[in-house]
């Protein structure tokens, strides 16, 4: 990738991380409406795959931790920050709130799993119509508690419809690890059916963008469903402040783990600084229209 690129896509990094942080502040003061499930620590994942999409033909279909998604999909911070207010100047009115969130091509549901199975649905017709466009669901590891996951990968890969399955596996579901939960490799779920799966670390975005591309190229191509397992690491709490985890562990990942602190080590500190200025003064204009500090 050029420079230029890779420094837009750590600029993406910080804003998603930002905007989770001052959310999270925004909560703690009572100024939002309902809850919120944010991806501090997992932005790689969000920005890599979705800066290798087609955006004028390719569907997204995000889960109940969809700010990231989102942001990386349309940099939108106004509509955001403003639906989850509950403002009429939110990108659904303020009725669709943190988990249920629709601009162009980009869709989320807080339902564990639902998004599989309308991410097929959704696959299936552009394969019908011969569009070229390939739809994403993201998923959790969480989400692999449920029946409907198994069930749109057989249908996937029966109809060989165009889709990528992107699982972000950050090992807990709420604050349950994993181990505890799941018996087997969750990473080899989709071979039983034939899809193809793709393992990778979260941490390095231009790495997660490249392997993105590479995948898409195969999808349209015609080579059917195919699914990304992104090994990553969430720092936030799973809904606000509801953290039962190892402190110790949750500070050993942060020092280890950070997607955004390794892109500061390979930019270099004059380069990385540059971009975290104008992630801010990005965010400060967003939050200014809506009148907040």
């Amino acid at each position: 990738m050029e420079d230029q690129s890779i420094k837009e896509l750590c600029k993406q990094m910080i804003l998603i991380r930002n905007v989770e942080s001052k959310l999270l502040s925004m909560f703690s003061l009572g100024m939002l409406r309902g809850t919120i499930h944010t991806c501090i620590g997992q932005e790689a994942c969000a920005v890599g795959v979705i800066s290798a999409i087609d955006r004028k033909k390719d569907i997204l279909f995000s889960n109940h931790r969809g700010h990231g998604h989102y942001l990386a999909y349309s940099n939108d911070i106004t509509g955001l920050v403003a639906e989850i207010m509950g403002l009429d100047s939110g990108i659904c009115k303020g009725i669709g709130g943190s988990q249920h969130l629709h601009n162009k091509n980009f869709y989320s549901n807080g339902i564990q799993g639902a998004g599989a199975a309308v991410s097929v649905g959704i696959a299936l017709a552009e394969k019908i119509k011969d569009s070229g466009a390939v739809s994403l669901v993201f998923l959790g590891d969480g989400t692999f508690g449920e029946g409907t996951v198994y069930e749109s990968m057989n249908m996937a890969a029966l109809l060989s419809v165009p889709i990528l399955f992107v699982v972000e596996n950050n090992g807990y579901a709420q604050t349950t690890p994993s181990s505890m939960q799941h018996a087997g490799e969750l990473c080899r779920r989709a071979e039983p059916f034939g899809i193809p799966v793709n393992r990778l670390s979260g941490l390095n975005v231009t790495e997660v963008h490249d392997k993105s591309k590479t995948i898409l190229k195969r999808i349209r191509n015609g080579e059917g469903p195919q699914l990304l397992f992104l090994d990553t690491y969430r720092f936030s709490p799973h809904s606000k402040g509801d953290d039962f985890r190892d402190p110790a562990e949750i500070e050993k990942m942060k020092n280890e783990f950070d997607p955004i602190d390794f892109m500061a080590v390979k930019l270099g500190a004059s380069t990385f600084k540059e971009i975290s200025l104008e992630a801010e003064k990005e965010l400060g204009k967003a939050l200014n229209e809506l009148g907040i500090s």
